[in-house]
């Protein structure tokens, strides 16, 4: 799998990242911990060599299955994680690092995040500098390579690289969810920072998998997901019918053809979970797919009869934040 480099870092990484939020178990259901290593090891031999967990998953849970499953091969893979919301005054963040290091089972983390921007989900509100400079320590002693922000809005991340090096966006992005286009791309774009995108498939809307009358239990966090909802599912639903033909045209199946998509958009890279190994593979092959000009300007048009009627907020549940 061809690799690419991480904002201006040096880091590669891999198109397709392994997203682990399943991992932590908490906000889903019927993950099981065997299936769980045996895909972040099949996704190594896939070529999938980069993998993205955080704090928040599970408390450390997701964390520790990481460095479990990829402890024999830490030289060759690019580990990802993030420090929570309310971890940002500047001993926390140390202090949050020191535990991902033990829980991933090294002595250095390539990219560091901040998860969520200071004040979210009623945490308290931390000079975005004191963060920063904790971060910027962590670098200089050599437990980070690279820093990056997640859900950060585009004014947010330009305040962020006032006070170092950012190398990385993680925003929601999909082809039903494309707020980040108009909000942080630019900035990223003009400055080399890499848009890690999560729920490239829409948390499975875009594979195709969920019918009309689809429910998810309270437990799971999908039930609070407004692509999931009322009319914004109906016309989610139509879109996946219309996007049917054109993955039968490139033999692939949906999910592939949504993966596809997010990483032939500038300086993306699309981070897909999976729960067992026969779904990360099928990730994994999402990179053979080559979309035309012609068959962009399609997949667009399709995805737009759900964009163009989304709100205009960035977050894609209905949570407090």
């Amino acid at each position: 799998m061809e690799k690419r480099v991480l904002g201006t870092s040096g880091i590669e990484i891999s198109p397709i990242v392994m997203g682990t939020w399943q991992a932590g178990k908490r906000g889903w259901v019927g993950i099981e911990d065997s299936e769980i290593i045996k895909a972040l090891q099949a996704a190594f031999t896939a070529g999938i060599t980069t993998f993205d967990t955080a704090e928040i998953y599970g408390d450390g849970y997701s964390e520790k299955l990481v460095g479990e499953a990829l402890a024999g091969i830490r030289e060759q893979v690019v580990l990802a994680t993030k420090v929570f919301a309310n971890h940002l005054k500047y001993e926390q963040v140390i202090a949050a690092c020191d535990r991902s290091l033990l829980n991933l089972q090294t002595d250095y983390i390539d990219l560091y995040q901040i998860h969520w921007p200071a004040g979210a989900f009623g945490n308290e509100i931390v000079p975005i500098g004191e963060t920063m400079r904790a971060l910027n320590d962590l670098k200089t002693q050599g437990k980070i390579r690279a820093i990056g922000v997640s859900n950060f809005s585009g004014q947010q991340l330009e305040a962020a690289s006032q006070f170092g090096r950012i190398d990385s966006l993680q925003p929601p992005y999909s082809l039903f969810w494309r707020y980040v286009e108009t909000d942080a791309m630019p900035y990223c774009l003009a400055h080399q920072i890499s848009i890690l995108a999560y729920s490239p498939m829409a948390q499975g809307l875009l594979t195709g998998k969920f019918g009309p009358d689809q429910k998810f239990p309270p437990t799971d966090n999908r039930s609070q997901n407004k692509l999931f909802q009322g009319e914004n599912y109906q016309r989610a639903q139509l879109a996946v019918e219309q996007l049917r033909p054109l993955a039968a045209e490139l033999k692939c199946t949906l999910g592939q053809l949504a993966l596809a998509w997010v990483i032939t958009q500038p300086q993306a890279i699309a981070i897909a979970g999976a729960r067992n190994t026969e779904q990360v593979l099928a990730n994994a092959q999402a990179v053979e797919i080559k979309l035309s000009s012609s068959q962009l300007q399609q997949i667009d048009a399709i995805a737009r009869q759900v964009t163009d009627y989304l709100d205009n907020e960035p977050v894609m549940w209905n949570w407090k934040s």
